[in-house]
């Protein structure tokens, strides 16, 4: 009997992938025309290059996405510097600087001024170990935001990037956890990744590619409109999807956006390939073959502005710190509404575990209870959960 994956994102991969090595016959159904989610490659015709959809930043110390890569053959498909190195670019006071690790667990870093936040002490750090016992109801901003520059400079950016939601509402535990798999562990699991060419390329392409190969049956434009209880069948579909096919199921019901914007602009990548911001509406920003990418997270504060303001804003900013023209190029601003889950306490407690009341039906998703931020780690985490609590039953 098959396995019915619904939703080809990349919890749906991750889940069909894991049921295929197990001996499982998959059935993949996705509503769209394409695989990714909310992580996938497209070619703008306004642009005439292709675009990833949103911008990700994975950390060496991601296991599940890395071990996703290498079932899959592409474990050379992600790029980024051969250390754990930050560049950041503070636009209040005009100044860069950049973090470095070390690659031991022991933080030799915090001890030398040129490699930590600049005008931070080392018991400024402190900071860091309140997070390691950081329970959900406890806020992001509560437990450490008087770190000063840590904080700010840090913590407060690392925070919104994981969480996708503003500190000061957000949840401390998530963030405890993607710290736990990272940075406590040193400077060798913290190393940025990012895709080589594009988020297809790396991760949708040669997981779909993979499936075909051993038999997976791959249906696009199927949209399953209802569940049948006697099927073994993998849910990986948004919430509100989810929610509408079993009623009886409690999913997160507030979201946050992210803007991304795509500028036609070649800028070389320098030490590796992206920039962090801080004092500014620019968060992060990307420098991709023909393209000039910057992401914009818990953006939800900018939804009453127009595409042409914040497009104006950013560009205004990148344009100062790296001496770029002032004339805006061609550019495309892409939002995700409902990108992620809102990182409060209260929506954390409506994430539902992999296993539902119908041993037929497993949930995966970034929204599901993985523990992690709505991340392409914790999607391909669900998946693989989903599939390994079918195996349980088999």
């Amino acid at each position: 009997m098959s396995v019915h994956v619904v939703g080809a994102g990349l919890a749906g991969l991750a889940a069909s992938c894991a049921l295929t090595e197990a001996g499982e016959h998959v059935v993949l159904f996705e509503a769209a025309p394409n695989a990714g989610g909310r992580a996938r490659s497209y070619f703008d015709a306004q642009l005439g290059c292709r675009v990833d959809n949103g911008n990700h930043l994975l950390l060496s110390g991601n296991s599940a996405a890395m071990a996703f890569l290498a079932r899959v053959g592409a474990g050379d498909a992600l790029s980024g510097p051969k250390e754990a190195v930050f560049p950041f670019y503070d636009l209040t006071v005009e100044a860069a600087w950049t973090l470095r690790m070390n690659p031991g667990r022991l933080p030799l870093w915090v001890f030398s001024a040129a490699r930590r936040v600049p005008g931070t002490k080392l018991l400024d750090y402190v900071a860091l170990l309140k997070l390691l016992s950081a329970r959900p109801e406890d806020l992001v901003t509560s437990l450490v935001g008087g770190a000063g520059a840590v904080y700010r400079n840090l913590l407060e950016p690392l925070a919104i990037a994981a969480l996708n939601t503003m500190p000061d509402i957000a949840s401390a535990a998530p963030l405890r956890a993607v710290l736990a798999e990272t940075i406590e562990r040193g400077g060798a699991y913290t190393i940025p990744r990012f895709a080589r060419v594009g988020l297809s390329e790396s991760f949708v392409d040669p997981a779909l590619d993979w499936l075909r190969a051993r038999g997976a049956d791959i249906r696009f434009g199927a949209r399953v409109t209802a569940l049948d209880p006697e099927q073994k069948t993998v849910l990986a579909v948004p919430p509100w999807v989810a929610g509408a096919l079993v009623p009886e199921l409690v999913v997160p019901d507030a979201f946050e956006s992210i803007c991304n914007l795509h500028f036609k602009y070649a800028l070389p990548p320098g030490e590796a390939g992206f920039w962090g911001f801080v004092g500014g509406m620019t968060e992060w920003a990307f420098a991709r073959p023909e393209i000039l990418s910057v992401t914009i997270s818990a953006a939800n504060r900018y939804a009453d502005m127009d595409n042409a303001e914040i497009a104006a804003n950013v560009w205004g900013e990148l344009a100062r710190v790296f001496a770029l023209p002032d004339e805006l190029p061609p550019h495309r601003v892409v939002w995700e509404r409902r990108a992620t889950l809102l990182g409060t306490p209260e929506q954390l407690a409506r994430r539902p575990n992999t296993r539902t009341n119908n041993p037929n039906l497993m949930l995966a998703g970034d929204w599901t209870n993985t523990g992690l931020p709505a991340t392409i780690e914790g999607a391909i985490r669900s998946g693989n959960a989903a599939a390994a609590a079918f195996g349980a039953l088999s």
